[in-house]
């Protein structure tokens, strides 16, 4: 039973890690907890693109470094920097209908006619030869043509333009997610460091109370079910080893991946993120900063706009236009010296009559997608006050559970020297010293995971604020 009880306390405690975990990046957590290697390869912000080759020695990673190298080598960033880049492409292409357009033109022509075809057989007058001599012209020309006025064009113009600034802000809060994303992994790692600690600690408690077990059996002061009870707490404490060096590992792998080192580069931490207490913020003052700084908010701001422009682009296309065309040149027969020059220019107005309801149809379209980056606005407005408020009750009741959890890993480990002291004086048996040994280690897992939520909640907050790059290392404590 007490085996039972700590097991059971041990799969909740990691429960929470994982639950909060999930919680940064959105990931359902059922779904998380059945397929966590589908989510994974399927989130671009836990990949990257490493570097080429290993540098050599061991690299003493700091937090700093580690979040610099995935600005610099994230997937999921990389991935948004193109996405910015091809929205500043189709600003060009809406920009370029507005603009002038210039085409040169040099040809060469060598023609032989028959005339007496193409005027009928007997019409020709003598003096003229049904079939001439070649003839030769050469023409060089520019050609040139512009829009005076097209108010579909220029609006259309202004909606690409509000999609890049979207696209630049959601680059920023990929940023921001990044930090996110790589602080996780670094304070994972930190956690998965601290708990082979633990586990080595009570290995090693466990290996001297089995063989104090041992010696009083040997004495005749103890029966042999003591030493079998302490033999089977030190073979689950060298399995809990086994399984905390394992996941220790894996998290190393992890922290790698997202900010891309390259294959094989042996890393240690060289950064300790210790408790420190976070100073209290008012929620309507962290709410509006949130509001002014977060890259999602920006961009869902900017995606309005870009569909209001796109709406007023549609409108226009019932409207005239009007345009220049030109072309200057030189024309000649018998080459470049004999030529002469030549030129046009004609306006036009084009004014639609009938399109087949083409323009209402383009126009429901565009306010139908007004109306869902409206609505995709208010929600989002709602989910940043949701987002605030959510991480900073998160990081009150951590700080509160670090503190209870601070206590009771004291308060377990006085019952534990208590509890071996009976046994060794032989006013107990083994059984309570098992249970304290159990209680050890549970308030250990508990300590280290609630220390690694509220470091969490910190960036989770500043994440939540749009204000991670900016300050998450700050919330940490790092200089």
């Amino acid at each position: 039973m007490p085996m039972f009880r700590r097991n059971r306390a041990k799969a909740r405690e990691w429960a929470a890690v994982l639950l909060a975990a999930a919680a940064l990046f959105g990931v359902p957590t059922v779904q998380a907890q059945q397929t966590p290697d589908i989510d994974s390869a399927q989130n671009p912000f836990l990949g990257s693109v490493p570097s080429s080759k290993p540098a050599a020695g061991t690299l003493n990673l700091t937090l700093r470094e580690a979040i610099n190298r995935g600005l610099r080598a994230n997937l999921g960033l990389l991935l948004s920097g193109e996405e910015t880049n091809a929205a500043n492409g189709t600003r060009w292409q809406a920009l370029s209908r507005l603009l002038p357009q210039v085409n040169g033109a040099v040809s060469g022509l060598q023609q032989e006619l028959n005339l007496q075809a193409m005027v009928g057989p007997n019409t020709l007058p003598p003096t003229i030869p049904a079939i001439p001599s070649p003839f030769h012209v050469f023409d060089t020309r520019l050609y040139v043509s512009a829009p005076l006025l097209n108010l579909s064009d220029l609006q259309a113009s202004r909606a690409a333009s509000h999609q890049l600034s979207a696209s630049r802000f959601t680059y920023q809060q990929a940023r921001d997610t990044v930090v996110l994303a790589v602080g996780n992994a670094y304070l994972m790692e930190i956690a998965g460091k601290a708990q082979v600690q633990a586990a080595t600690a009570e290995r090693n408690t466990a290996q001297a109370l089995y063989q104090l077990a041992k010696d009083r059996e040997t004495a005749g002061l103890n029966p042999q079910i003591d030493t079998l009870r302490a033999l089977v707490e030190l073979k689950t404490q060298q399995e809990n080893l086994l399984t905390a060096e394992n996941t220790y590992a894996t998290e190393k792998l992890n922290l790698a991946r997202a900010i891309g080192l390259p294959d094989g580069q042996k890393f240690e931490l060289a950064t300790q993120v210790p408790y420190t207490p976070m100073a209290s913020q008012a929620i309507a003052d962290a709410v509006a900063e949130a509001y002014q700084h977060r890259g999602d908010y920006q961009a869902a701001m900017a995606e309005v706009a870009a569909a209001e422009a796109q709406l007023r682009a549609a409108r226009a296309e019932r409207y005239p236009s009007v345009g220049v065309n030109a072309n200057w040149g030189d024309i000649g027969t018998g080459g470049f010296t004999d030529g002469h020059q030549t030129y046009l220019v004609a306006g036009s107005v084009k004014v639609p009559l009938f399109q087949g309801g083409r323009v209402r149809g383009e126009i429901e379209t565009a306010e139908a997608r007004l109306h869902q980056a409206q609505n995709k606005l208010s929600d989002l407005k709602e989910q940043i006050d949701y987002d605030v408020r959510t991480a900073l009750l998160n990081l009150n009741t951590n700080a509160n559970q670090v503190n209870v959890a601070q206590t009771n890993t004291a308060l377990a480990a006085q019952t534990l020297d208590q509890s071996r002291d009976r046994f060794a004086s032989g006013v107990t048996n083994n059984v309570e010293v098992v249970q304290a040994q159990q209680a050890v280690a549970q308030a250990d897992e508990v300590y280290i995971a609630s220390l690694y939520r509220y470091s969490v909640s910190k960036l989770n907050l500043a994440r939540a604020m749009g204000v991670a790059e900016r300050d998450g290392l700050s919330y940490l404590g790092e200089k």
